[in-house]
């Protein structure tokens, strides 16, 4: 055999073992980016939004200011509350929930900042708020009652009480 056969025997044999290698390896590989996959999907997932203040923006607010300057210092507020004997309010809200996967979104941070005006739309006050000074209202706790949602026709029928459900008794024909 000649020198250029040998080299082809030596190059085949070493891809023969290079394929050999990468197919024990192959689940290994394939086990490895299932698992990074799994891992970077359960990355929680930070989302701010709302207003976001500019740092040190507060502070350039002082009591006294037009109207129009608030506005151009902060921008537009997320929401106005106007009171014709008091002056308008202005209301700047930001929040920042974190969210892990298909779980539901917790609120971390909340962050409620109140203007305040007079009537000559002069700033008089700033308050700001945050989670901790929230709280729950429940504005309606009452359930509609639904016909036939208490019990359907198979439960009544194999309740063991073996008679026609109260709904077919009561109808009139």
């Amino acid at each position: 055999m000649g020198k250029a056969g040998q080299n082809a025997v030596i190059d085949s044999g070493v891809s023969m073992v290079l394929k050999m290698k990468f197919k024990s390896s192959a689940p290994t590989w394939l086990f490895a980016g299932l698992i990074a996959s799994t891992l970077a999907g359960c990355t929680p997932e930070i989302d701010h939004r709302g207003y976001i203040p500019k740092p040190g923006v507060f502070s350039q607010l002082h009591q006294g200011m037009a109207k129009t300057e608030v506005e151009g210092l902060l921008g537009s507020p997320t929401t106005t509350a106007s009171i014709n004997f008091a002056g308008d309010s202005y209301y700047y809200i930001s929040s920042t929930t974190q969210q892990t996967a298909f779980f539901k979104p917790v609120e971390l941070e909340r962050l409620i900042v109140a203007v305040r005006f007079d009537k000559q739309e002069r700033l008089e006050g700033l308050a700001q708020y945050g989670l901790k000074d929230g709280r729950v209202i429940d504005i309606n706790t009452n359930k509609t009652p639904v016909v036939g949602s208490e019990f359907s026709l198979l439960k009544e029928l194999l309740s063991g009480s073996g008679s026609a459900p109260s709904t077919m008794i009561n109808r009139k024909r």
